[in-house]
C-alpha cells in the first residue's frame, strides 16, 4: 500500500503566501489611508481658500452678502490662524508695549481706516503701545487700507486682521495684552450705503460694539474706552450750532440710528459694569489718506479726470453745508479724550463704583457750503468743475451741520486750527502724490506743510 503524499511543504508554502498577502494588504490599506488623508486635507484647504476669496468677512459691503456664512467662515479662519502662534503673539506684544514711562497700551479698532491710521501713528510717535485690529472690508478700495497698513508697519504698529464680531479673537488679544485703553473706530461708515446694505450697519455698529464691550467688561483690569459716534446723531435737529445738550431722538438715516444706539448701549455698559466710556461725535472728517466715498475725495478725482460732479442743494434750493474738520484736529481730540479718560471701575464683569461716561462734539465750528468746497478745489487743481446742481435725494443726508465744541475745549483743550482751504491744500498734495498724477495742480501746493 502506497504511503500518503507529504503535504508539509505545500502547507508551509500556503502559509507563507497567506502571510505575504496580509502584509501587502496592510501596506495597501496604510497607503490608501495616507492618500485619503492627504486628499481630504487638500480639499479642506481648497474649501477654506474658496470661502476666503468668495465670501468676505462679516462687515463686507457686498449688498448681496450672506452674513451667516461670512461670520462662520471668518471665525473659523481667525481661530485657525490666530490660535496662539508664538511669532504672532510676539508681534502682538511688541506692538502694544509702550516705550514711554506710564505709556498707554491701546487697542485701536479700524486701525487701517482713515481716522484709525492717523490716531495710531500719533499715539505710537509719543511712546504709547498700539495694536491695530481691522477686517479690511471692501466698502471702499481695500488697497488704500493696505497702503495705510504698510505705513503703520514702518512705525512698528502691527494690525491684526480680524473682525470685532469674532469673540474668540478678541478674547485671545485680551489674554495676551492687558490693554489700558481702547480706541474703537471700527464701524460701517456712510449714510447713503445704508439703503443698499442695512444689515452691515447693524452687524458692525451695534453687534460689533456689543461684542467689544462684552470682552472689555470681563477683562481685568477693564480698559477705558473712547469710541467714534457721529454728528449724524443730531438728525433732524434744527438748533445750531449742535450741542451735546440737544436731543438726538430723530435720526435721519440708519447709520445715524446705529450710532445713536451705540450711545445708549455705552450708557448701559457704563451703568451695569463700570466701564469708562467716551463717545466722540465726528463732524465730516477730511484730509490726506481719507475715505474715497467722501465728497471732497471723489470731487477731486472726477475734476482731475474731467468728469461732471453733482452739487446738491436742499429741496427748497438752499445751500448744503458741512462743518468740515481736518484730520489732525480730529486726532488731537481723540488723544485728548484718551488722556482724560478715567479708569473703569469694574473687575471681572462686576461694577465696583460709578464710572466716567462722556460724549463730545469734535468739529471745526465753521460750516462751509458744498459750492465753496468745489470752488476751493477748482482753485487748487487749476480746473473748472463741470457742475450739475441737483436736489438732495431723500437718503438720510442732512442739509447742514455745525458743531459747538466748547465742552471738548473745556475738558481736554480741543481747539481746531485748520481751515478748509489749508486742509484741502494738504489733501490735494497727498492725492496727486499717492496716485502718481501729473496734473495742473498749482505749484504753491509743493510748498505747503505736510
Amino acid at each position: 500500500m502506497a504511503s500518503p503524499p507529504d503535504t508539509r511543504k505545500t502547507t508551509k508554502l500556503e502559509r507563507y503566501n497567506s502571510y505575504i498577502r496580509k502584509v501587502n494588504s496592510t501596506k495597501l490599506i496604510a497607503a490608501s489611508s495616507k492618500l485619503l488623508f492627504r486628499v481630504t486635507l487638500l480639499v479642506a484647504l481648497l474649501l477654506i481658500f474658496f470661502f476666503t476669496i468668495n465670501y468676505p468677512p462679516l462687515a463686507s459691503d457686498n449688498p448681496n452678502s450672506h452674513n451667516n456664512i461670512h461670520t462662520t467662515t471668518h471665525n473659523l479662519l481667525s481661530s485657525a490662524f490666530y490660535g496662539g502662534g508664538a511669532s504672532w503673539e510676539k508681534q502682538v506684544r511688541r506692538s502694544s508695549t509702550p516705550s514711554r514711562p506710564n505709556g498707554f497700551s491701546v487697542l485701536v479698532t479700524g486701525a487701517a481706516g482713515f481716522v484709525g491710521s492717523h490716531s495710531s501713528l500719533a499715539l505710537k510717535k509719543r511712546g504709547d503701545g498700539v495694536l491695530g485690529l481691522d477686517n479690511f472690508n471692501s466698502y471702499y478700495d481695500p488697497s488704500l487700507k493696505r497702503a495705510r497698513q504698510n505705513l503703520l508697519s514702518k512705525h512698528q504698529i502691527f494690525i491684526v486682521e480680524g473682525d470685532i464680531n469674532d469673540v474668540e479673537l478678541l478674547n485671545k488679544l485680551f489674554d495676551i495684552v492687558p490693554f489700558t485703553h481702547i480706541l474703537h473706530l471700527a464701524a460701517q461708515a456712510g449714510v447713503r450705503y445704508a439703503m443698499q446694505n442695512p444689515l452691515s450697519y447693524v452687524n458692525s455698529n451695534i453687534a460689533g460694539f456689543v461684542n467689544l464691550l462684552e470682552v472689555a467688561k470681563s477683562a481685568n483690569p477693564q480698559p477705558a474706552i473712547v469710541w467714534a459716534s457721529s454728528s449724524s446723531v443730531y438728525g433732524l435737529n434744527t438748533k445750531v450750532p449742535f450741542s451735546e445738550e440737544h436731543k438726538t431722538d430723530q435720526p435721519a438715516s440708519l447709520y445715524a440710528a446705529t450710532k445713536k444706539a451705540g450711545e445708549e448701549i455705552a450708557h448701559t455698559y457704563n451703568h451695569i459694569y463700570g466701564l469708562s466710556l467716551t463717545g466722540l461725535r465726528f463732524f465730516t472728517v477730511y484730509g490726506p489718506w481719507g475715505r474715497p466715498d467722501m465728497a471732497y475725495f471723489f470731487f477731486t478725482k472726477d475734476m482731475i479726470q474731467g468728469k461732471s460732479i453733482n452739487v446738491y442743494v436742499t429741496q427748497d434750493d438752499k445751500e448744503v453745508a458741512r462743518d468740515f474738520t481736518y484730520i489732525d484736529d480730529i486726532v488731537k481730540g481723540c488723544v485728548g479724550a484718551l488722556d482724560t479718560a478715567e479708569k473703569s471701575t469694574g473687575s471681572g464683569g462686576k461694577k465696583k463704583g460709578p464710572a466716567q461716561l462722556r460724549v463730545y462734539n469734535l468739529g471745526n465750528t465753521s460750516p462751509v457750503s458744498v459750492r465753496k468746497l468745489v470752488a476751493i478745489l477748482e482753485n487748487l487743481l487749476n480746473v473748472k468743475a463741470k457742475k450739475n446742481v441737483v436736489k438732495m435725494p431723500r437718503n438720510g443726508d442732512v442739509p447742514f451741520t455745525h458743531a459747538n465744541v466748547s465742552l471738548a475745549l473745556r475738558d481736554f483743550g480741543y481747539k481746531p486750527t485748520t481751515d478748509l482751504s489749508s486742509g484741502l491744500r494738504k489733501f490735494v498734495k497727498w492725492y496727486v502724490s499717492y496716485y502718481g498724477i501729473q496734473s495742473r495742480v498749482k505749484k504753491e501746493n509743493d510748498h505747503s506743510d505736510d
